[in-house]
């Protein structure tokens, strides 16, 4: 199964905080505050994992292939492709992910050169509720797929392999999004179309290795105060005082 699709040179990360993997298959997923560099916390309960986001602040999905070939990930934030902006299905295009590779997608992709930022704003204010599908809001994520390797024809006179894609081209991506900020106690929260920003990539082709993904990542978000509502994020009560907590009267201080 061939299919034309964006790929991703290495990037070198570095400076980062230890992220919090969302998983620990072929690809490890976190999900980074862009302003701090901060990998945000990741909460479980009854399987499912949970990031809190805070309205008003840019954010990236890291990936980290963990395995010695290229993988192909296709990602998707609200039910909508990350790539192409359609309704999100595992058998659509995607990113590829050399062996070892780690990279951070920080947008919705626009062109070749540009993406979209991503941040987290209030439901109506989401890309996919503007473009007609909220019914998904506050979920990533990324299906993974392994390359399927031709092995060498062997014969008596020469040995030959497939021949090997044409390597990535370099990425980055720069700039700021201004994102509006706005109160959040009890609506859920999405994810903006914001600020353009520079983002190299280029085509190449890749072969999946089975049409089923090998791994599925999920994340699903909301504030922290609807997190902490729904019982995921764990609060605690207050100090409640202490009716005897000594034993004789001190002297005023003053």
């Amino acid at each position: 199964m061939k299919m034309l699709i964006l790929a991703l040179a290495a990037v070198g990360l570095v400076g980062c905080a230890t992220p919090e993997p969302a998983s620990a298959g072929l690809v490890d997923v976190s999900v980074v505050n862009r302003a701090t560099g901060e990998h945000l916390k990741v909460y479980s309960r009854d399987g499912n994992l949970y990031v809190a986001g805070r309205p008003g602040d840019r954010y990236a999905i890291r990936m980290h292939n963990r395995s010695g070939g290229r993988v192909l990930t296709v990602v998707s934030v609200d039910g909508v492709n990350v790539v192409t902006g359609q309704t999100a299905s595992p058998h659509q295009g995607g990113y590829v992910l050399s062996a070892h590779e780690s990279h951070e997608i920080t947008g919705w992709r626009k062109s070749l050169d540009q993406v979209a930022a991503f941040y987290f704003t209030a439901l109506p204010d989401s890309y996919a509720a503007r473009t007609g599908r909220p019914g998904n809001v506050g979920v990533i994520g990324v299906a993974v797929f392994s390359e399927r390797v031709e092995r060498p024809t062997v014969s008596l006179s020469k040995s030959r392999a497939a021949d090997a894609p044409s390597p990535a081209a370099e990425s980055s991506s720069m700039g700021a999004a201004s994102a509006p900020m706005r109160r959040l106690r009890d609506e859920r929260i999405g994810t903006g179309h914001g600020e353009r920003e520079n983002s190299r990539v280029t085509t190449t082709e890749f072969r999946r290795d089975s049409r089923s993904p090998a791994q599925v990542i999920t994340i699903y978000y909301d504030s922290y105060h609807n997190l902490a509502a729904r019982g995921i994020i764990p609060t605690y009560p207050a100090k409640r005082p202490n009716a005897f907590p000594g034993h004789f009267v001190p002297d005023p201080h003053g």
